[in-house]
């Protein structure tokens, strides 16, 4: 049987990660660190204010997005379906502090690695550890003539908590 061509994509996305968790991520005064630092604020600022339009503009068209929760979404329209339907006035997400690793991949762009929080945006502006679910994240941001996009999505090792008052 002939393995599925996103799978095998996958597949060859974690059998990466080693070697690259055995290189040092950049510094974080680098500049790629604080670019992919704003990518990263700027698409997820967008995400928790549902600016749909800006985060259409920030992902490729091909996007792949793996979650351990929900499967494969392959392209920008279910990507932003599902954001609209699922996350919009519903899911606020912050960046872990102290959790951003970045690292070049050289004639592509960056690999960026981190833990992200998630939690009910109908009552919280910042999430809150004990009433949020904690996620581990690798995204693959490619750089061109036309700047950065984010074209590969893996999320996983989501942890609940209760959120309840």
């Amino acid at each position: 049987m002939t393995p599925h061509p996103l799978a095998a994509a996958l597949a060859a996305c974690l059998l990466a990660l080693p070697a690259i968790a055995a290189a040092a991520p950049v510094p974080t005064d680098d500049p790629l660190y604080k670019t992919v630092e704003g990518l990263d604020r700027d698409l997820f600022g967008a995400y928790n204010r549902c600016d749909l339009k800006f985060m259409g503009d920030t992902v490729t068209d091909d996007l792949e997005f793996y979650h351990d929760k929900t499967g494969l979404a392959v392209g920008r329209a279910p990507f932003l379906d599902s954001t609209q339907k699922y996350i919009c006035g519903k899911v606020h997400r912050d960046l872990i502090a102290g959790t951003l690793e970045v690292y070049p991949l050289k004639g592509y762009g960056a690999v960026e690695i981190g833990s992200h929080r998630f939690c009910d945006a109908r009552k919280y502006s910042t999430c809150v550890e004990a009433k949020s679910g904690d996620a581990r994240f690798v995204m693959l941001w490619r750089q061109d003539k036309d700047g950065w996009k984010l074209t590969r999505v893996i999320s996983y090792d989501h942890l609940d908590r209760p959120t309840g008052e």
